[in-house]
């Protein structure tokens, strides 16, 4: 049976992440959408225009961010 696909998604990311894209390379195929890099506001969080997922930064700010 399919797992449901959420309304909405939160992702953890730290600076390995870094330049952030969505869809990130292990979001699975069936759910890609044009490739958008995402910068974090002042909050450390970002949500993709696309597909709303919501990623925040966790860690400390690497160089330059």
């Amino acid at each position: 049976m399919a797992e449901p696909v959420q309304s909405e998604t939160r992702i953890e990311v730290g600076a390995d992440d870094l330049p952030l894209h969505c869809p990130m390379a292990r979001t699975p195929v069936w759910c890609y959408h044009p490739r958008v890099f995402l910068e974090f506001g002042d909050a450390g969080e970002v949500r993709c225009p696309y597909c709303s997922t919501l990623y925040v930064y966790r860690g400390e700010n690497p160089p330059g961010h």
